[in-house]
């Protein structure tokens, strides 16, 4: 095989793999600063002469140290490589996260005794922090979204699920990779062109394509049988370090949804059932946060209720919760709690419909409780009851979800977890009407089954709590 790993796509392979990385060593280290800069103001605000040993001793709580810790989970959602390349996205979350913290620190700061906190070190802290993660993460941008980092990448497959891909890339602003173009064995696609990417040839030319566009990166995006040479000339090609993806792990990558309509039932059995099942120590853990977050749920509801009710009553009167039939695990049903926030008699023809963005069976108090989640407080009764989670798909009606599955590929697959208070397709997806909408959402939530977590599930709650705080609800 010719040789086509020059410096530069071995420079591209390298940064393609390791952009994560890269990113989470650059927020330790900015984090790892902060804390040196917050140490060192709050010595000179106290008049110890430098960090000596007895300050570091007497003066810091051990949990003081835990703060970088706090900030690198807020930057969660900031190392989905889409969201790491877009300024905009970057300064919102930053400046968010720091927002957050500082709220965070007046709560604790206002129940906790006096003098017990350091108000200076942790206010330097998060300033430092903010500071210095926007300059890291520009610097990031700046250096990593020039054309010379680009991965370029080959789409092998000029059909449906390459199409598909081919067009996400092209959509996704900034671009993630560079594509060259199509290979197919089709002799009528090539010379054509596909969402703005040629189709270069076949794959006898594999080798010769690699070596001209310097590729460093193929997409599989074959549905039908692939050619044994093909095959083989990608295991050598990879050997000497060419990354080869599938379509559905790419569209994973980029979108965080699994591609339903392009994925066959093989899958399901081959792929999805065995990643469903998550370890003991996660299903405990995740029990036993459910539990302590059920709990404090239902203190703050018990604080809430009054003034809630009393809206409830002077917009629309009487009853103040909604009870309804939801199924939750393995397709158990079970009666949710919320707070009414339609008008009585909502569906008087005895026809099920989901909420809508804009439902006019919405109360005027009902908006403001969906916008800040506020609705979906007694929830966290049915979290105690062991009904549903803290993070899952949301629960849904048995007649709705009859329907769906009838035309959207494993819709049923969603009852395999726990159904949650918050979830991954709510935080990532608005209101849904009718199939096609659903089909997104259902691929936002196999994608969480597939792929949960605790790490997953804490951020699902932060990204929650932002939510909330902006009264973003959806």
């Amino acid at each position: 095989m010719a040789e086509y790993s020059s410096r530069s796509s071995l420079r591209s392979r390298i940064i393609a793999r390791d952009r994560k990385i890269i990113l989470f060593l650059g927020d330790a280290i900015v984090t790892v600063l902060a804390i040196l800069i917050a140490l060192v103001t709050w010595a000179k605000g106290d008049d110890w002469l430098g960090l000596s040993p007895e300050f570091f001793a007497e003066r810091p709580e051990s949990w003081f140290y835990l703060l970088p810790v706090l900030w690198l989970l807020l930057m969660a959602p900031l190392y989905d490589l889409r969201r790491a390349n877009s300024v905009q996205t970057t300064l919102s979350f930053i400046l968010f996260d720091t927002l957050i913290a500082v709220v965070i620190y007046l709560f604790i700061f206002f129940i906790a005794p006096p003098k017990a906190l350091p108000r200076r070190g942790v206010a330097v802290f998060i300033a430092s922090c903010s500071v210095l993660s926007i300059l890291w993460r520009l610097l990031y941008i700046r250096l990593f979204t020039l054309p010379q980092y680009m991965t370029n990448t080959l789409i092998v497959g000029a059909g449906k699920a390459g199409s598909r891909i081919a067009e996400i890339i092209h959509d996704t602003d900034p671009q993630p990779y560079a594509v060259i173009g199509f290979l197919d064995d089709d002799p009528e696609k090539i010379g054509k062109t596909i969402h703005g990417y040629p189709v270069l040839g076949d794959s006898y030319s594999f080798y010769q394509i690699i070596e001209k566009y310097q590729i460093s990166q193929v997409i599989m995006a074959i549905s039908n049988r692939m050619n044994p040479d093909l095959f083989d000339s990608l295991t050598m090609a990879e050997e000497k370090g060419l990354i080869v993806t599938t379509m559905p792990s790419m569209y994973e990558n980029i979108l965080k949804r699994l591609p339903v309509y392009l994925l066959g039932t093989d899958w399901m059995v081959r792929d999805f059932y065995d990643q469903a099942h998550a370890s003991i120590f996660f299903e405990i853990s995740k029990r036993v946060i459910d539990i302590v977050g059920g709990f404090l749920g239902t203190i703050i509801l018990a604080v809430f209720y009054p003034l809630i009710a009393l809206a409830i009553l002077i917009d629309d009167g009487r009853p103040i919760f909604y009870s309804q039939e939801r199924l939750g695990l393995r397709g158990m049903p079970f009666n949710i709690l919320k707070f009414r926030t339609m008008v009585k008699d909502a569906e008087a023809d005895g026809v099920a419909r989901p909420a809508s963005k804009k439902d006019k069976r919405i109360t005027r108090v009902g908006q403001f409780l969906r916008r800040s989640h506020l609705d979906e407080m007694p929830q966290f009764i049915n979290i105690l009851r062991g009904d549903i989670s803290l993070v899952g798909p949301r629960a849904e009606r048995k007649e709705i979800v009859e329907e769906l599955q009838k035309e959207i590929p494993f819709y049923r697959g969603r009852l395999l977890v726990r159904p949650g208070l918050t979830g991954w397709a709510q935080i990532n997806y608005g209101y849904a009407s009718g199939a096609e909408q659903n089909a997104i959402k259902l691929e936002y939530d196999l994608y969480y089954i597939k792929r949960r977590n605790l790490f997953m599930d804490i951020s699902i709650l932060f990204q929650t709590f932002k939510t909330v705080i902006g009264l973003k609800g959806r």
